[in-house]
């Protein structure tokens, strides 16, 4: 029986058996409150503890610098509206391919007097540094967010060469990392953002936790008022299961980031050694880029459609960006590269896990191959 094949781990990824067992008791027997004054509190409450030291050693940061939240699009809020809301409205600067949980928050704050520019892209999908630097000259922004590894093409961009230039015209830099987290090293410090936006699920955690890491000089208004939680920036009871298995899957990836990349970038290259001959069009494929995420296209073929015949076939891969799969247009990303429309309405991704097989890539590609015929023949009887 043929078992299917997943390639989104951009999308999501599986709970690692070892972060499902870490978790389990506390679905159980610890099922306390972590507020509360009685061992079971207490129980949990170490618990919390313990996973944020673990999340905090995974990109050098300090325990104390690490806000809890349900995923990186809550993260990626709390920095954008919570920054916000203790500055007067000025300018605002996002990456040109940022998600939609980035782009859509820093939208809301120009109905409230802000200014949004966008940091311009190379065709290889990676931040233009001398002009984002030269705007940010120019421009003088109080807030700027530029991921760091793109979630479609998965182009690694040189955020650390805005600090300097953020810090010195006086704003806050802040940085989508989910994609980063476990494929590429971390260092906080290193990068000098103020704030770092982090997701469990990315990297065999479960869904429903996520962290903020946070620069303690900067102020924020919580999004979620009430008793206090998480250094009063995200008040309400934890989901200390989903923090304890966030915690467990950051340690994981700390001890096991160079195998996973070099198992990553092996199914990978084996995947492009093949695209050209099917005529593909690789996009983002200039290096610095993660070692597990290919985006391409096919001259003439349905992305959503070619999509769906995979997935019947069973293979499971994407189209553009999960989170804006309800979205017919253009990829943003792509455009933003200066892809065509009619290509980028084609583009694909597949990303890769630490586990997954050479052969499932091979097998991919003899029913990439045989699909494309089939489709590619459907459209010359139509014609």
């Amino acid at each position: 029986m043929f078992a299917p094949v997943y390639l989104d781990s951009n999308a999501s990824t599986p709970i690692d058996a070892r972060v499902l067992d870490a978790m389990l008791p506390y679905l159980s027997e610890r099922f306390g409150n972590a507020s509360s004054r009685h061992e079971y509190g207490r129980q949990a409450r170490d618990a919390i503890d313990r996973a944020r030291q673990q999340v905090a050693a995974a990109v050098g940061a300090h325990a104390t610098e690490v806000v809890f939240t349900s995923g990186g699009s809550e993260a990626n809020n709390l920095f954008v509206k919570g920054a916000a809301a203790h500055c007067k409205p000025g300018v605002i600067a996002i990456g040109a391919t940022e998600h939609p949980c980035v782009r859509e928050p820093a939208r809301q704050l120009v109905k409230r007097g802000w200014s949004l520019v966008e940091l311009a892209v190379t065709p290889g999908g990676h931040l233009d540094v001398e002009a984002a630097q030269a705007l940010i000259v120019a421009q003088r922004p109080l807030l700027v967010s530029q991921m760091l590894a793109n979630n479609e093409c998965g182009a690694v961009n040189d955020v650390a060469a805005l600090s300097a230039v953020v810090r010195q015209t006086g704003g806050y830099l802040h940085s989508d990392a989910v994609q980063a987290l476990g494929k590429i090293p971390l260092a906080f410090r290193e990068l000098g953002v103020h704030a770092m936006t982090l997701s469990s699920h990315k990297i065999g955690g479960p869904i429903g936790a996520g962290a903020l890491v946070l620069d303690k000089r900067l102020e924020l208004q919580p999004l979620i008022a009430g008793g206090g939680h998480e250094r009063g920036l995200r008040s309400g009871t934890e989901n200390v299961a989903a923090i304890v298995g966030f915690g467990v899957a950051c340690e994981l990836v700390s001890s096991e980031l160079s195998m996973r990349s070099t198992n990553m970038l092996a199914a990978r290259d084996l995947l492009e050694a093949g695209l050209p001959a099917l005529g593909a069009r690789v996009f983002g494929g200039v290096e610095p880029r993660l070692s597990n995420t290919s985006y391409f296209a096919f001259d003439g073929v349905d992305g959503d459609t070619l999509v769906g015949k995979l997935d019947r076939a069973g293979f499971a891969i994407a189209s553009g960006a999960a989170c804006s799969s309800a979205n017919p247009e253009p990829s943003r990303a792509l455009l933003a590269m200066g892809v065509a429309p009619e290509l980028a309405r084609g583009a694909v991704r597949v990303s890769m896990s630490a586990t997954t097989k050479l052969e499932d890539v091979q097998q991919f590609m003899e029913v990439l191959r045989e699909t494309l015929l089939q489709l590619r023949q459907l459209t010359a009887l139509s014609v």
